[in-house]
């Protein structure tokens, strides 16, 4: 039996289908069962579970041959990341008491670096988890195509794609989420000692450039890649509702100064199979 947190998500749910598709024994952990009705009607198990509730996640843990670990993040955090170690003070001891066979954790590019900024949740979490006496695989995917979801009606309405990374030809390591989902899966199915890294993006790097191309192509139009000058930032962000906009800005900031990135060389970075059009496609379908 496999435990999956984070199920109802596209990510987790990538993971789920994967398994049940290989005919591997699912449980969904979830914080509201009226959530679960479908993985039910997949023949999952399904396991009710705060994240910040250590007895309900080592319950949920428990006799798993392999669980998957996807802790929330948040677009907002407080300085300090106080909610992020609360949650990962839960796991750890959830972990600890549960003792599955093995661990596959979400992590993210960049999560080695030292710097505060967004990804720092992550940073934490391979500090925490990292200490357990159970093989664990922290998976770092590069930066998600699917967080461009809010830029595509741009591309569509108005013929720009708004970017916060620049400069507009310089490649970044993205990743679908179907492939995180399925590599996870994987992963998952493996048997390794320890503590291992496993880095993954795409087929190819994306330029915020690629990005305009590639919707211009599919919508029959001119894109271009429109920047949103980094002044504006904050107030941007505060306009969108957040409190604490400086990690994220420190994040965007990682990327373009190029001290967010892969670990390892590469050459030893997994590639994914899922093209960037296939995603720009999924997210104009679904943008109407």
């Amino acid at each position: 039996m496999y435990a999956i947190t984070g199920i109802t998500g596209k990510i987790g749910g990538a993971v789920g289908h994967a398994l049940l598709s290989n005919r591997q024994p699912v449980r969904a952990v979830v914080r509201d069962v009226e959530t679960a009705g479908f993985w039910t009607s997949q023949g999952c198990a399904i396991a009710q579970a705060d994240m910040l509730d250590p007895a309900a996640l080592t319950a949920a843990f428990s006799g798993a041959q392999g669980v998957f670990i996807l802790p929330p993040s948040k677009l907002d955090s407080v300085p300090g990341f106080y909610g992020a170690h609360a949650v990962l003070a839960a796991i750890k001891q959830a972990l600890e008491a549960a003792r599955p066979a093995k661990i596959v954790c979400l992590s993210t590019v960049g999560a080695h670096v030292q710097r505060a900024n967004l990804l720092t949740q992550r940073t934490l979490m391979e500090q925490a988890l990292g200490e357990l006496s159970i093989p664990v695989t922290f998976l770092r995917p590069g930066w998600l195509m699917e967080n461009i979801a809010s830029e595509v009606a741009s591309a569509r309405d108005t013929g720009r794609v708004a970017s916060f990374l620049r400069p507009f030809d310089k490649p970044v390591p993205m990743v679908a989420t179907a492939d995180v989902g399925r590599v996870a899966a994987e992963l998952l199915q493996q048997s390794w000692t320890g503590k291992r890294i496993v880095e993954l993006e795409g087929p190819r790097r994306i330029a915020p450039n690629d990005i305009a191309e590639a919707s211009g192509k599919i919508l029959g139009r001119e894109v271009h890649a429109q920047m949103v000058p980094r002044v504006t930032w904050s107030e941007l962000f505060k306009a969108q509702g957040l409190q604490y906009p400086l990690p994220r800005m420190q994040m965007l900031d990682g990327f373009n100064e190029g001290w967010i990135d892969f670990e390892q060389r590469e050459s030893d970075v997994v590639k994914g199979e899922v093209e960037l059009e296939t995603v720009l496609r999924e997210l104009l379908d679904s943008a109407g």
